[in-house]
């Protein structure tokens, strides 16, 4: 229980075991973390055999996490465990076809649930800045520099490689969605998909939406990026474009 605490106020009490994934957990391992919880006898060998099987269903599930807390050793030796908490990897949810039927989307962020069903990465965040990105990585960095600049980001969103007109304009609507966004900043780099191409996006998703009652800072970078800064600027939208970065992080600081 309070792990957290313990790591921070007694980091020697807490006992770390390394598994080699190409062998797996071994028999010995087992043993030692079994006698580093001062457990004998009965006990002892039901959390062997315990441990064995959370490693075991970890692996099996495609899990990222297996959080047992609290685990109980009962007055007549049985370990229980008395809480759970699992987290899957998405990615490895085709294999487990029994698992994604679980799912219930009643308990995520609706958004989130929306946001994915058009194929977005999207994370809502409790800033001001709503961001729009291409990359995992790239969109990182963004908020990064959003923070720098003096504003907060409202949410993660990763369009991918394909951030065409309808993408785009469905990546504007989730943002929008959260009333406490003041400025939206997209940041593309131009490698799989074409800066041009994402421009049109833009204009297009803007057109078709109507009044967007924020600023737009669109910030393009790699393939075609000249062409298209140049296409945004020519659209007559109230949309600002900027070639570097940090262009682009002073113009979301002056929307702010």
């Amino acid at each position: 229980m309070d792990i957290e605490k313990v790591a921070e106020e007694t980091p020697h009490l807490v006992h770390k075991e390394w598994i080699d994934p190409h062998i797996g957990l071994q028999d010995f391992q087992k043993r030692k973390i079994a006698f580093n919880l001062g457990l004998s006898g009965a006990a002892y060998k039901d959390f062997t055999k315990f441990i064995g099987n959370l490693y075991s269903a970890f692996v099996g599930s495609d899990a990222t996490l297996f959080e047992i807390n609290p685990c109980l050793k009962t007055a007549d030796d049985r370990i229980v465990a008395v809480d759970c908490k699992v987290t899957l990897d998405d990615n490895g949810l085709f294999r487990h076809p029994e698992l994604a039927a679980m799912r219930d989307t009643d308990e995520e962020d609706p958004t989130e649930v929306e946001a994915k069903s058009y194929g977005l990465n999207y994370v809502n965040l409790d800033g001001n800045v709503g961001c729009m990105v291409n990359g995992a990585g790239l969109a990182m960095a963004t908020m990064d520099i959003i923070k720098l600049s003096g504003g907060s980001p409202a949410n993660f969103l990763d369009v991918g490689g394909t951030a065409d007109a309808a993408r785009v304009e469905q990546a504007f609507r989730i943002i929008l969605k959260d009333p406490n966004v003041k400025a939206i900043l997209i940041n593309i780099f131009g490698g799989i998909v074409r800066c041009d191409r994402v421009a049109q996006g833009v204009v297009d998703a803007y057109r078709n939406m109507g009044n967007i009652g924020v600023p737009i800072i669109v910030r393009l970078q790699g393939t075609n990026a000249d062409l298209a800064k140049k296409l945004i600027d020519e659209s007559g939208l109230q949309v600002h474009s900027a070639i570097l970065l940090q262009e682009a992080a002073d113009l979301v600081k002056k929307a702010l």
